[in-house]
């Protein structure tokens, strides 16, 4: 996380510094009070998730903190696991994973202590429930090193045709 929170001060400090040193016309003023204003939210965002905690049991996970949510493995319906890239290589990067039941619904990365263990969880309790995964967060799965051929729907039953 300190890497977000460096990252939103290296944005929002230079743009107030300017906005507070120099005169500018209206548009810069616009400019620079909304690259201001989008570190300051990324800064406030990276503070809710870094004030959450994840708590897993047998029958969910929870979000505990200001972001709470709760999402009951008998309920879900919904899972995506995506990776985004900083690389062109694609070598570098992290891993969302996206959990929906109902109206609730929790976002977590791989950052996160336990994340495997999470992603596993989640899609075993997917699995259960019959929810059919998309491919990319088949071979997202696949990447981790878990099991989807015959497991997870008709997009893992597709492959083995």
């Amino acid at each position: 996380m300190i890497g977000d929170y460096l990252r939103a001060t290296a944005g929002f400090c230079p743009a107030v510094a300017i906005l507070a040193s120099a005169s500018v016309g209206p548009v810069a003023t616009a400019v620079f009070v909304s690259i201001a204003a989008l570190f300051a939210l990324f800064g406030l965002r990276t503070g809710l998730r870094h004030a959450t905690r994840f708590e897993a049991t047998e029958t969910g996970l929870s979000a505990l903190g200001p972001l709470a949510a709760t999402i009951l493995w008998a309920e879900l319906d919904r899972m995506e696991l995506a990776y985004y890239s900083t690389r062109r290589d694609r070598r570098d990067g992290w891993m969302q994973l996206e959990l929906r039941a109902g109206t609730s619904s929790i976002r977590l990365d791989s950052r996160v202590d336990g994340f495997e263990q999470l992603v596993e969880r989640s899609a075993l309790a997917a699995a259960l429930r019959g929810i059919e995964l998309s491919s990319t967060t088949a071979a997202n799965l696949q990447a981790l090193g878990l099991r989807t051929s015959g497991f997870y729907g008709a997009s893992a039953a597709e492959g083995r045709a």
